[in-house]
């Protein structure tokens, strides 16, 4: 397996490069958009391909790497569902798994820190994101944070993982790498307490500034979505009103590009074809599936993914394989939905 924890001295902020092997796919957590080139490098001289790059909450000390990681790699954005940030290719909440090859990250939801705090297990290792760190733990004061909130997402959840879980923050400002969930129950200053209310007194005590970067990188960090003004892709883009009449039509061969656990879990569009988004460009090569079956159907692809982020990104790998008649649906299967569009089991 590969691992790497990279570290941005601006913001103190840990970034984990996660992979089973060489040449094969990566994960990133947590990427600063100052350190995008060292990003590339890395995954460059280690013949990886980067397919996820995920984000444990909205940060507010720097600004992501999600939006330039996706423009120059094509990579898959990843944030949890509770989330405010304007677009990302994929939601994920409690009890969900983030996968790619040969690796498997369970989503645990744990606010407090953030309303939209998430933490990552894989095998014995726990992202923390700002949830917990090495003796200490996230500020809970802005961003809708609330310390009975994080009590309840650290005792609860945290601490109650095996103690040799190996703990790896998204910050640390003493030069402290990695911990243990045993070290932390004894030795973390902030957690030897006996109620959610002994905790909220120490966190509502603090009285920390600001941080420096907040005001520039919140608003930063909620705007990350796919917003081209290409007018080539605006001509390929169509609104969830189009879509179900192409849809009662049968006007359009639907494809769509999530994952198969996405599929699961909110359904699919009716008689839709399945190629995930990681997986697109081998499918549309000569001698392809989908492409052999978009060269015998009589109307035209119609992309959609969970959001429209990835079905918008899509387009040009389509048409890099010489289908140009392409339109993905703004929105995805989300604004399909909200517009009364039918959904079923892909079992169905």
């Amino acid at each position: 397996m590969i691992f790497r924890q990279l570290f941005d001295h601006t913001s103190s902020t840990y970034t984990y490069l996660l992979a089973s092997g060489i040449g094969r796919e990566a994960l990133l957590i947590d990427p600063v958009l100052e350190q995008t080139d060292l990003y590339i490098r890395t995954l460059e001289e280690l013949d990886l391909k980067l397919v996820k790059a995920v984000d444990t909450h909205c940060h507010a000390d720097h600004v992501t790497a999600l939006g330039e990681l996706r423009d120059r790699t094509r990579c898959i954005t990843v944030m949890g569902r509770k989330t405010d940030v304007d677009l990302v290719s994929m939601r994920v909440d409690d009890g969900d798994r983030i996968e790619i090859e040969n690796i498997g990250l369970d989503v645990l939801y744990t606010p407090g820190h953030t309303d939209d705090s998430y933490c990552f297990l894989m095998d014995g290792a726990l992202f923390t994101g700002d949830t917990l760190l090495i003796r200490g733990t996230g500020r809970t004061d802005f961003q809708n944070g609330d310390p009975h909130s994080a009590y309840e997402s650290i005792f609860g959840k945290l601490l109650n993982l095996p103690d040799e879980t190996l703990v790896y923050p998204a910050h640390d400002y003493k030069g402290e790498t990695v911990s243990t969930i045993g070290e932390e129950k004894a030795y973390n200053p902030r957690l030897q307490v006996s109620s959610a209310d002994e905790y909220a007194e120490i966190m509502n005590g603090l009285n920390l500034p600001d941080p420096k970067m907040m005001d520039e990188a919140v608003p930063a960090n909620l705007s990350i979505g796919y917003h081209p003004d290409d007018p080539e892709l605006q001509a390929h883009t169509i609104e969830s009103d189009e879509a179900l009449r192409r849809f009662e039509a049968e006007d359009a061969l639907f494809i769509d590009l999530r994952e198969a656990g996405e599929r699961t879990k909110n359904g699919v569009i009716p008689g839709s074809l399945h190629a995930s988004y990681g997986s697109l460009e081998d499918a549309v090569r000569p001698g392809g599936l989908l492409a052999a079956l978009v060269a015998q159907s009589r109307t035209p692809p119609l992309l959609y993914c969970a959001y429209g982020e990835r079905s918008a990104l899509a387009l040009k790998v389509l048409k890099d394989a010489g289908i140009g008649a392409a339109v993905h649906l703004a929105g995805g299967v989300e604004a399909w939905r909200k517009a009364g569009g039918p959904l079923v089991s892909p079992e169905d």
